[in-house]
């Protein structure tokens, strides 16, 4: 049986963190309008006799993202017309960068199948502007032109994804890189960030490119992982049954799990491009593009490197702290302020913090980086458990405070005073005297276990290396 391999391209469409529109000066912060069509003047509607003018901060934005992904600038780059009809298109075209984008011919490495390293070009970068936003109600379709013309930064991969896991690496690495550069919010359930998959599949071994699918508008990873995969296997199972792959444009189905049509594939002259008639060519200058370069910061990968370097962390730590720009610069912060070692701060983070941080749905500054420091020290010098540290944390989250006024108030300093950890080891040995059998029998296991009994008799104040020590003591004195 034929063995298959799919061929990946992805287009990523994020839009421009910009105070206006791309071509007027109408607010770009749609998601904040107090009702639809407030953000709206006679350019982004599409009116008659409106004259577009380019949005610079936009441009400066794109020029950015390029050099950040390693592509060249084009000094003279221009603005076409990309014709096509839909309700959310209010002129019947985009204008929108064909010929002669910002960016092009650039470059990220990312993570394959078994951690492979694998260099994905990008093919290009351009400017455009993004549609109005359409609501069905029953029978209805209201348009909502506050998004019409807000920036919108293409980013178009080579097809050079046979995974994928590839695929959602560079997606992964795209998203963090826009995040790093402060473009984009990286929110993707606002769908300021959408994912379009282009996928072709190939016997293994061949260097043909076939028909290939386009899935529209994914906006998570969740998505696009599910969506490429039943694309792959649909088209692997029509051409073992002898059939041909259709070029279509395909949407993605989240509640069923499937690829549904919308309609068929356009090439490019089936948009009848032309030069935007009333936008003159953009025309940068060397020393324009060098001063956009001086506004790149330490970008994620760079940012992993120097993690595993200065602060001795595996690979993964390091990888998972600087996914996001947010989490990196509070991991550093609390560097700042602990006396705890870098490697038991990321371990922290990682654990309890991130938990919190997640099932609260809240941003990572919700606890002061200062008070998760004097959090985790506690610990590390053992005023107080490990397990009264996740009590205090989560305090942290609820309510705020000072860490050591909580520990106060909730009477969670660690003790170490023998007699007091004796005694309640000598009340857990005389109520399990069964387990002591079984453990005197060779289940090595239940040390934990007593150890465990301790603490919750304790509510965690019983240091555990005293505890341990002592419950050893305590079963050997009981062997018969």
């Amino acid at each position: 049986m034929t063995q298959y391999e799919p061929v990946i391209g992805l287009e990523i469409h994020g839009e421009l963190l910009t105070n206006s529109k791309m071509f007027c000066s109408c607010s770009a912060d749609y998601g904040s309008a107090p009702e639809p069509n407030v953000n709206i003047c006679p350019t982004c509607t599409g009116l008659p006799g409106a004259l577009p003018v380019a949005n610079k901060k936009a441009i400066e934005l794109a020029a950015l993202v390029g050099l950040a992904l390693n592509c060249s600038i084009n000094k003279h780059n221009t603005f076409a017309r990309k014709n096509y009809y839909y309700p959310d298109l209010p002129k019947g075209y985009q204008i929108s960068q064909y010929e002669l984008p910002i960016a092009e011919k650039g470059l990220l490495e990312v993570n394959d199948v078994d951690e492979k390293q694998l260099k994905v070009r990008v093919r290009r970068v351009h400017l455009e502007e993004d549609t109005a936003k359409l609501s069905h109600e029953k029978n209805n379709a209201l348009v909502d032109f506050n998004r019409a013309g807000v920036p919108l930064l293409e980013i178009v991969s080579e097809p050079d994804m046979r995974t994928v896991e590839a695929a959602l690496d560079y997606a992964t690495k795209i998203r963090a890189i826009l995040r790093y550069l402060g473009v984009n919010s990286g929110d993707m359930e606002k769908g300021v960030l959408r994912f379009e998959a282009n996928i072709s599949v190939r016997p293994i071994g061949s260097d043909e490119f076939r028909t290939r699918t386009e899935i529209k508008n994914l906006n998570s990873f969740r998505a696009l992982v599910r969506a490429s995969q039943y694309e792959i296997e649909r088209q692997i199972k029509i051409y073992e049954d002898g059939g041909e792959v259709i070029q279509e444009t395909l949407g993605w189905d989240d509640a069923r799990s499937v690829t549904t049509s919308q309609r068929s594939k356009e090439d490019a002259h089936d948009y009848r491009y032309f030069p935007e008639p009333d936008l003159p060519p953009l025309q940068l200058t060397d020393s324009w593009i060098d001063t956009i370069r001086t506004q790149l910061p330490e970008l994620p990968e760079a940012k992993t490197k120097r993690f595993i370097t200065d602060f001795e962390l595996k690979p993964s730590e390091a990888i998972f702290l600087t996914s996001d720009i947010s989490l990196a610069n509070y991991f550093e912060e609390v560097i700042k302020y602990a006396k705890s070692s870098a490697k038991i701060i990321s371990t922290w983070i990682a654990g309890e913090f991130i938990r919190n941080v997640n099932e609260l749905n809240v941003d990572v500054n919700t606890v002061p980086a200062k008070s998760l420091a004097q959090l985790v020290n506690m610990v590390t010098d053992k005023t107080i458990s490990g397990n009264a540290g996740k009590v205090v944390l989560a305090e942290l989250f609820k309510s705020g405070g000072d860490p050591a006024e909580i520990v106060k108030e909730k009477n969670l300093a660690q003790v170490s005073d023998e007699s007091f950890i004796q005694e309640a080891i000598t009340k857990i040995l005389d109520d399990n005297p069964s387990e002591i059998e079984k453990y005197h029998a060779g289940k090595d296991t239940l040390l934990q276990w007593f150890v465990g009994q301790v603490a919750r008799a304790t509510k965690g104040k019983a240091d555990p290396v005293i505890t341990k020590e002592l419950m050893l003591k305590g079963l050997e004195e009981r062997r018969k």
